[in-house]
């Protein structure tokens, strides 16, 4: 069995982004997938978004893939406005005030995947699907992983990015700390009775927050983060009364708003690894750090796992060193573990504070967003740092 240079475990958009970015960065790669991604249609949007940050929209420029993504449909916000609902304060952001084109896109998760698994195709990766680890054996040069159909292959560098119940870091014994948030987010589309001009909204209620992403046409994607038993009845409620809810939720920011697909809701957690390295085998994405949807940047954390790696890849190439010595590795894992949990706490905090009913929690928040929205310097800076330059 001859050895490979990296095997990456989980065909998602981190991991299969992952596969890719290696192969094109010359290391021999294979990609290891339970379940055959489904094809992208665009008459069936998938309810899973994300807001797509601009470094990772360079990412899949530099791989080659965003100009399939765009063409297919990636929808650009330039607009951004945040409000509590229990003070006046409000935060905006603005393109053209930050320099840019636009402030990311909103896209769906199928359709990444789609355009990623057909670009490993086209440049030819190794690729195990449907399989499932079973084992590994770990020494000093490499990685045997064994599936559940009893073939296995050999690697240098195991990745794992096969999601939040990682099979491969349990078997690596890399530890996790979890706490549950006792919500669920729900998601649907909705029909809004104004133009969102490409303006993403989000506004934080007792309950949690409600985001409201502008996609194609007079629609949006929502993302509407609840008490478990309020999300399950939000679900169920019949459609006149959910129109109802959400509409009043929002403020009526886009006016009346209509259900304009199913709902759907998933638990939400914080989850975050003791560590993104042990040994040989390395943990990116959901695998590594699990984080609250409510500032859409879940999969960009994860692409940044990416990029890091892909940028010490390239140096080791440049410097002729090797890219897997020890020590390289481990100086992407501590670079990336940091940024990890810095941005998965504040998110925590932030969730955790515009919960409480504490009148001390009232005036923070209304204070930080009025302090952030009369900021020029201090909202550039938020914005740099969600928009990962």
């Amino acid at each position: 069995m001859s050895q490979l240079d990296v095997v990456v475990v989980g065909g998602g958009v981190v991991g299969a982004c992952c596969a890719l970015a290696l192969s094109k960065a010359g290391l021999r790669v294979a990609i290891v997938e339970a379940n055959a991604p489904a094809t992208w249609h665009a008459d069936s949007p998938d309810l899973r978004v994300f807001a797509f940050a601009p470094d990772n929209q360079a990412l899949f420029e530099d791989l080659g893939v965003w100009q399939e993504v765009s063409n297919a449909r990636a929808h650009a916000y330039r607009h951004m406005h945040v409000w509590d609902a229990l003070s006046a304060s409000t935060l905006s952001f603005d393109a053209d005030r930050m320099g840019t084109p636009q402030l990311g896109w909103i896209i769906e998760n199928a359709l990444l995947i789609d355009r990623l698994w057909q670009a490993l195709d086209r440049v030819g990766i190794e690729t195990h699907c449907p399989e499932r680890v079973e084992s590994i054996r770990e020494d000093a040069s490499g990685v045997r992983i064994r599936f559940e159909s009893g073939r296995g292959v050999d690697c240098r560098v195991a990745i794992a990015a096969d999601g939040g119940n990682s099979k491969l870091r349990e078997l690596a014994g890399i530890a996790v700390n979890t706490e549950d948030y006792e919500q669920r987010g729900l998601v649907a589309y909705l029909s809004t009775e104004r133009a969102h001009e490409d303006t993403a909204f989000q506004r934080f209620l007792p309950e949690g927050p409600l985001a409201l992403l502008p996609v194609e046409g007079n629609r949006v994607s929502i993302v509407w983060t609840l008490p478990q038993a309020q999300a399950e009845a939000m679900s169920r409620m019949d459609e006149a009364a959910f129109n109802h809810a959400v509409t009043r939720a929002s403020d009526r920011c886009l006016g009346d708003l209509t259900l304009a697909s199913d709902r759907a809701s998933f638990p939400l957690r914080r989850q975050l690894v003791d560590t993104q390295i042990k040994g040989r085998i390395l943990v990116i994405g959901d695998a590594a750090h699990v984080v609250h949807p409510l500032a859409g940047q879940g999969v960009n954390l994860g692409l940044r796992d990416v990029s890091a790696l892909l940028a010490s890849v390239r140096d080791a190439a440049a410097r002729k060193q090797a890219f897997d010595a020890p020590s390289r590795l481990a100086r992407w894992a501590r670079h990336r573990k940091s940024d990890n949990v810095v941005s998965a706490m504040a998110f925590e905090t932030i969730n955790k504070v515009y919960r409480s009913t504490h009148p001390l929690a009232g005036i923070v928040r209304g204070t930080a967003l009025g302090v952030a929205g009369k900021s020029g310097p201090l909202k550039r800076a938020l914005w740099r740092h969600a928009a990962g330059i």
